[in-house]
């Protein structure tokens, strides 16, 4: 199982593991991580799950997609080149040790 390490505006840590296959934001709300909310459940509709790639692994998740995930974390406060929407991150071997921080505006 994928491990990954979510990080508040704060600098709390969580550190949770998620199924191969599920969103980052699942995994948080999974394991009750503070400041992902994932209100629109998922589909990239709502930016309450906006976290910021640690730079060492944006090769890895890739940048945020064209279409929607673009245009909603354009709607969102503090986006920048690293941000992407957990919800649209799906964890897999792969991301084992993903670091995701998460923006001042979401505590």
């Amino acid at each position: 199982m994928p491990k990954l390490i979510f990080i508040t505006s704060d600098k709390q840590e969580y550190a949770v593991e998620a199924q191969s296959g599920v969103s980052a934001m699942e995994a948080a709300l999974d394991n009750l991580v503070p400041g992902i909310d994932g209100d629109c459940g998922g589909v990239a509709a709502c930016g309450t799950c906006h976290v910021y790639v640690d730079q060492t692994w944006l090769a890895k998740t890739g940048a945020a997609q064209e279409g929607i995930e673009q245009d909603m974390l354009s709607l969102t406060d503090n986006a920048g080149a690293s941000s992407r929407l957990s919800c649209q991150i799906i964890m897999s071997d792969e991301l084992d040790g993903l670091v995701l921080t998460m923006p001042e505006s979401q505590h």
